[in-house]
C-alpha cells in the first residue's frame, strides 16, 4: 500500500510514489523543486550529525512514517 502524501513542491495530496515523479506529483513540480536547489533558494544550512536523531531513535514501524504537521 502506498501512502497518500503531500507533494513538496504544490501540497497537493496523493499516491505520488507510484508515478514516475515520485514524491512530486507533476514534472513540473519536480522541475521547480530543482530550480530551487539550483539557485541556492533551497539549501541545507549544516552537515547532518549523529545528535541530530537523537530525538527519534525510539521511534519503530509506522511511527517512522508520521508527520509532524498531521
Amino acid at each position: 500500500m502506498t501512502p497518500i502524501v503531500p507533494c513538496p513542491q504544490c501540497k497537493k495530496r496523493g499516491n505520488w510514489f507510484e508515478t514516475k515523479y515520485g514524491p512530486f506529483c507533476s514534472e513540473r513540480c519536480k522541475l521547480l523543486d530543482l530550480g530551487k536547489w539550483f539557485s541556492e533558494e533551497n539549501a541545507i544550512s549544516e552537515p547532518l550529525r549523529a545528535d541530530h536523531l537523537e530525538e527519534y531513535e525510539e521511534l519503530e514501524g509506522a511511527a517512522l512514517d508520521q508527520n509532524e504537521e498531521e
